[in-house]
């Protein structure tokens, strides 16, 4: 058997055509494939595929024999790439970089940390300047003015430098952001209103009713059924304001009024927002429903206390506090406002609505804390404890709110 083999491969190897010297490879040269970046677990990416981890290595021509070389080319294809691996150990000839993971990308909890800290701290810092210009600047349309004005001003900055890149607008996307922003206006100027009248903290404790009338709205005006459970819910909030407002001591009907015009403005933000869902990033779309509220503002503060600015508001504040303190308060105030509402919609896109909802709350603890240690407003116990007592019920019914829309999504995914 075995010589029946050995007789057989003699013959074929005999054979004239088989036994053709090999072409010329001399001149042969592999192409170098660098690879686009790292992905998965040591494979790279090269023309948009993943390959396995034994890459391809980088060759100079081929000098070794004819018939040598190409077995030798042949292995270099196959054979891991360890040098290529290691950055430390790299192939220097190659000049090949290998992304490295970023900081926040390896750590995202520290980032959406991050988020939260300068939502809370540039909404703190909001307040407190704004309510210290209302103490010798009492003008309140004019103010909601120039928050929008400094934000707008910010905006086409960022937009001229490509940081974010504008987001074109056709008709019909306009026609669907007025409404939002006439509602996020009359909303603005309403709150500034009530926080030149009363106290910040008090004008928060009302603002605390905004998830009231939100579940009204979705139950009477959208004819979406809300459970039981979260009405329930808002019990404790309305029982809190009511008990805070029984005996605030900065309490007049102006401040009161005009934050319960405030909340109802936002309940219909709300409502036109989800009417005019876009795929535009939320940057671009905050960008334009400033612009557009502007707009808005700019007659009703022209009207209403043009005149007494003219004559002498802006005189009043001047001799006050001097010229440069009074520019500067009005530019930071409105850098502030426009800066905490766009991380607000930079955080919400980070994070589930559930951490968005206690977020929310413990914001409006930490506003109404550092207001009443910053301007050291006097507040009953009832007051007190009226309060405590609305946010608990927004904490709760937030809770509930957003494990409803949770299970909701999942309904849907599966």
């Amino acid at each position: 058997m075995e010589s029946r083999v050995l007789s057989r491969s003699a013959a074929i190897s005999g054979l004239p055509h088989l036994s053709k010297p090999p072409r010329d490879c001399s001149n042969v040269s592999f192409v170098s494939v660098r690879s686009i970046g790292a992905v998965g677990e040591g494979g790279n990416v090269i023309w948009g595929r993943q390959l396995r981890p034994a890459l391809l290595l980088e060759s100079s021509q081929v000098t070794a024999s004819p018939a040598t070389s190409l077995l030798v080319g042949k292995r270099e294809i196959l054979r891991p790439c360890l040098a290529a691996s290691s950055p430390a150990e790299g192939n220097d000839s190659a000049g090949e970089k290998i992304a490295s993971v970023g900081f926040f990308d390896k750590y995202p909890a520290l980032l959406t940390g991050f988020f939260f800290f300068m939502w809370y701290f540039l909404n703190v810092i909001f307040n407190i300047i704004n309510k210290k210009i209302y103490n010798y600047f009492p003008y309140p349309y004019f103010v909601s003015v120039i928050h929008l004005f400094v934000g707008v001003v910010y905006c086409l900055v960022s937009w001229g430098v490509g940081l974010p890149k504008r987001a074109p607008i056709d008709s019909k996307l306009l026609k669907l952001l007025i409404p939002v922003a006439v509602c996020h206006a009359l909303g603005h100027v309403t709150s500034n209103v009530s926080f030149a009248a009363v106290a910040v903290s008090f004008t928060h404790t009302i603002k605390a009713l905004e998830p009231f009338f939100n579940a009204a709205a979705s139950q009477f005006i959208l004819g979406q059924q809300i459970p039981f459970t979260l009405w329930l819910s808002l019990a404790p909030v309305v029982i809190g304001v009511s008990m805070a407002s029984l005996t605030e001591l900065s309490f007049n009907w102006t401040g009161f009024i005009s934050a319960m015009i405030s909340n109802v403005s936002f309940t219909y933000r709300s409502i036109y927002s989800k009417k005019a869902m876009t795929d535009m990033d939320s940057t671009n779309v905050y960008a334009y429903i400033s612009i557009i509220a502007l707009f808005v503002c700019i007659p009703p503060a022209i009207i209403l206390e043009g005149p007494q600015l003219i004559k002498h508001g802006f005189s009043d504040a001047i001799t006050k506090v001097g010229m440069t303190k009074f520019i500067s308060d009005l530019f930071w105030v409105g850098m502030f406002y426009h800066l905490y509402n766009q991380l607000a919609t930079n955080t919400l896109e980070r994070v589930a609505p559930l951490t968005h909802a206690v977020g929310n709350v413990l914001k409006r603890v930490f506003v109404i804390g550092f207001s009443i240690i910053i301007f050291g407003n006097k507040i009953t116990t009832q007051t007190g404890i009226g309060t405590c007592i609305a946010i608990a019920g927004v904490a709760i019914y937030s809770f509930i709110k957003a494990r409803m829309e949770e299970e909701k999504r999942q309904m849907k995914a599966a």
